[in-house]
C-alpha cells in the first residue's frame, strides 16, 4: 500500500503559515521549527540549548504522515531517526508465523529508529503511525556527526536508550512473568500512567489503544482482551468511560499478579 508523505521545505512552510486560512495536512497543527516547538521543555531529547536546537533544526526534514503510514520496517537498513513532533507511533515486531507484538508506543517528542541508527544494523522493529503525525527525519550520517559535535545531545540519547531498555524489560514482564492472560492484562493496567481520582481513592488513566493493540502488547487475541475487560468490569475492578479507565479495586488487581 502506498502512502502520501508530504514534505515541505521550511522556507515554504513559513510562507504558508502566514496565510491564516491555510489548511494543514491531515488536520495537524504543523510545527514549523524545533526552535518554536511547544514540546521543547517537555521531552528529554528536545530540551536542549538554543544553539544545539538550531543545529538540529538545520539537519532535519519535516514531513506529515497519514494514519497507518509505515516509517520503516523490521529488517530495513537504517536511514536515520525520526523525531516525532506530534502523533504516536506503534513499534512492533513480527514472528515467522505472522503474529505481531507491540514492543512500545512512541509519543510526541521521542526519537524513533534510534538503536538501529546508532549501531548501523538493521531496524529491529516496524514503526507504524497510530494517527496522522508530523515527524522530523534526520539522516544517519548527519545525526551521528551532530552527536559528535554536541555532547548535551549525546547525553540525552543515552538517557533515551535507558528508557528503551526499561520499556523492553516491561515487555518481558508481560510475556514472561505472568502465567495467565488475566495477570498480563492486570499488569498492563497497573503499569499505565495514572492519577488519583478525586475523593474516592480510585486511579484514573487514559486508554489510547484498541483491544487488538493491547492484545499485541500482552500476547493475547483481541477477543480474549475484550472478554477480560468485561470480566474485570463485572467484578468491579475497573470502570471504563470512553477512553478513561478507572481502577476501582487496585488491591484485587494486584492480587491477580500474586497468583
Amino acid at each position: 500500500m502506498a502512502y502520501r508523505v508530504r514534505v515541505v521545505p521550511k522556507k515554504k512552510r513559513r510562507m504558508m503559515q502566514r496565510a491564516t486560512s491555510m489548511k494543514t495536512p491531515y488536520g495537524l497543527q504543523v510545527i514549523e521549527s524545533c526552535l518554536t516547538c511547544p514540546l521543547v521543555n517537555e521531552r528529554i531529547f528536545c530540551d536542549l540549548p538554543q544553539p544545539v536546537l538550531a543545529a538540529l533544526d538545520a539537519i532535519s526534514s519535516s514531513a506529515t504522515y497519514p494514519k497507518d503510514a509505515i516509517l520503516f520496517v523490521e529488517g530495513q537498513e537504517p536511514r536515520g531517526v525520526f523525531v516525532l513532533c506530534n502523533g504516536r507511533v506503534k513499534l512492533s515486531t513480527n514472528s515467522v508465523d505472522g503474529k505481531s507484538i507491540i514492543v512500545r508506543m512512541a509519543e510526541p517528542g521521542e526519537l524513533v529508529g534510534l538503536p538501529g541508527t546508532l549501531s548501523g544494523k538493521a531496524y529491529e522493529l516496524t514503526a507504524e503511525a497510530l494517527e496522522p503525525l508530523q515527524a522530523n527525519f534526520i539522516p544517519r550520517d548527519a545525526f551521528m556527526q551532530f552527536l559528535r559535535e554536541h555532547g548535551e545531545a549525546a547525553v540525552r540519547v543515552a538517557e533515551i536508550l535507558s528508557k528503551i531498555y526499561q520499556a523492553t524489560l516491561l515487555e518481558v514482564r508481560y510475556l514472561g512473568f505472568s502465567s495467565s492472560t488475566a495477570e498480563k492484562l492486570a499488569r498492563f493496567l497497573l503499569d499505565l500512567p495514572a492519577t488519583a481520582a478525586q475523593n474516592n481513592g480510585h486511579f484514573r488513566a487514559t486508554l489510547t489503544l484498541t483491544h487488538k493493540e493491547i492484545g499485541e502488547m500482552i500476547g493475547a487475541s483481541r477477543e480474549t482482551v475484550t472478554r477480560l475487560f468485561a470480566h474485570f468490569k463485572r467484578e468491579r475492578l475497573i470502570e471504563i468511560h470512553g477512553s478513561t479507565l478507572l481502577v476501582t479495586d487496585k488491591q484485587s488487581l494486584q492480587k491477580l499478579l500474586e497468583g
